[in-house]
């Protein structure tokens, strides 16, 4: 029985085309149990085929049908063949982290068959070091970024002899543990903020003074939740389908000595160490505006109007514009100044209830969703550069059938007029990055990883906990 598609999903949908593919990834990297053969990776591959059941979620596919007077609507795929969407890979010698990288890249930039249903499974060998790599991605109509990271940690463990557990798509999995819902990564704001807007009620009485507040504060080019004073840069131009994906990790540990020593936020760390390497990127390829470069950044802030009837309390999700200081050369200066934007973006949220604050991010966004509508990437000036994303992950060590997880990795969207995507997730003791963006518009993608771990000396240098 077909159901409707939401307007959310829709708007994925709808939003998806050669250039730029709406899809969600993940990358995670498991060590072998010692007892394990060299058929390690084969034998989870026909596991997978063996599932005797699939959740409804991996069975879903979108249809337009005259029956339903052309609207879109989601069915059961009553000819599911899982090989099609559970594939087995083995990559070339010598087997680096860069052949694993250059594949990724190249399943990434492929859009997913809408005649079947929109994800893909790709159990990875071939690393020289032994490890499996599991690549997994999904459709953001059928889930958004966080979530699609969710299903895979769902299913871990932190008991390395425990066996015959399902992967994500198996049915199994939801019955043993439902899915949590997880805050909103930044690109789910803007669809999520528009829905919520339109249903704003007691709210709305507030919106008027808040909305002043924050207009002025972007007007005066100061932090806020809006901003009207990022530079042109080579990011803000229109993308191909094709992607670049780079990743490594860093000690969380080396990352809050800087954090404590400089009494700023773990993220602000994580921001500056972003905001030094895409200086020093731009600069290796003379392209480095004058003006700092501005992020979006995700932020989860408390509300003050926590008592709001419509907003019901609790924690709230927003989007703060953050200025990365890459006009400043000096590490110290570069991460002070990136705290008190960080600061003065919260405080302009903190008086809001949760509805307001996700409309003031839907009013954040709605610039860079017109500009390339209106074919005005690299004409005028964008409302900020790129997306910084942190997301929670495991704090202690998970496994998978007594495989060990190494890292996990994000692999995000890049969209037209915002050429790179940079996301973050911590697990156990590490802090993963996963830098996401379009082949052509962003060469050397990889030279970022360098210039972020020097950047990480360079605060630890700056702060004295060298």
């Amino acid at each position: 029985m077909a159901t409707p598609i939401d307007p959310t999903s829709l708007g994925f949908l709808l939003a998806e085309n050669r250039n730029q593919p709406m899809h969600v990834a993940g990358l995670q990297l498991f060590e072998k149990p010692a007892d394990a053969g060299p058929s390690f990776a084969r034998e989870m591959y026909e596991s997978a085929l063996d599932t005797a059941e699939f959740a409804p979620l991996f069975l879903k596919r979108p249809v337009r049908t005259l029956g339903a007077l052309g609207r879109w609507s989601w069915t059961e795929d009553t000819d599911f063949d899982v090989e099609h969407h559970v594939r087995h890979s083995a990559l070339p010698e010598p087997g680096r982290i860069r052949e694993l990288l250059e594949l990724v890249s190249r399943l990434h930039g492929q859009m997913l068959a809408r005649e079947r249903p929109l994800w893909e499974a790709h159990i990875i060998e071939g690393l020289a070091d032994g490890r499996v790599a599991l690549y997994t991605k999904m459709h953001h109509a059928l889930v958004d970024g966080i979530s699609a990271m969710k299903l895979l940690q769902n299913v871990l463990t932190t008991d390395e002899d425990r066996r015959n557990m399902p992967l994500p798509f198996d049915a199994r999995a939801l019955r043993k543990k439902k899915v949590r819902e997880a805050e909103a990564p930044l690109t789910e704001v803007p669809m999520d903020a528009f829905r919520t807007a339109m249903g704003l009620t007691a709210d709305a009485a507030g919106m008027p003074a808040a909305l002043i507040k924050t207009l002025t504060k972007g007007v005066r080019n100061e932090a806020s939740a809006l901003s009207f004073y990022a530079p042109k840069s080579m990011f803000n131009v229109n993308i191909t389908g094709s992607r670049r994906f780079a990743a490594d990790d860093w000690p969380l540990e080396r990352i809050r000595a800087v954090s404590k020593a400089s009494r700023t936020t773990l993220n602000d760390v994580v921001l500056a160490m972003c905001g030094g390497a895409v200086r020093n990127y731009l600069l290796e390829l003379n392209r480095l505006p004058d003006a700092s470069l501005v992020s979006m950044v995700p932020v989860g802030l408390k509300s003050r109007s926590a008592e709001s009837e419509s907003g019901g309390g609790g924690n709230a999700v927003g989007s703060v514009m953050v200025k990365l200081a890459t006009d400043l050369a000096d590490p110290a200066e570069r991460l002070a100044a990136i705290n008190a934007s960080m600061k003065a973006g919260k405080e302009a949220l903190e008086s809001m209830t949760p509805n307001q604050i996700v409309a003031m991010s839907a009013l954040g966004m709605a610039p860079s969703l017109a500009i390339p509508m209106l074919r005005l990437n690299g004409i005028i000036r964008p409302p900020f550069n790129l997306i910084i994303s942190n997301v929670p992950g495991p704090r202690s060590v998970q496994y998978l059938n007594g495989a060990r997880l190494t890292g996990t990795y994000p692999v995000s969207v890049p969209m037209q007029g915002m050429a790179l995507n940079i996301t973050c997730n911590s697990y156990a003791d590490d802090m993963c990055f996963g830098l996401t963006g379009c082949r052509r518009t962003v060469p050397h993608l990889q030279r970022l990883l360098t210039y972020l771990d020097a950047e990480l000396a360079a605060l630890e240098n700056a702060t004295g906990v060298a």
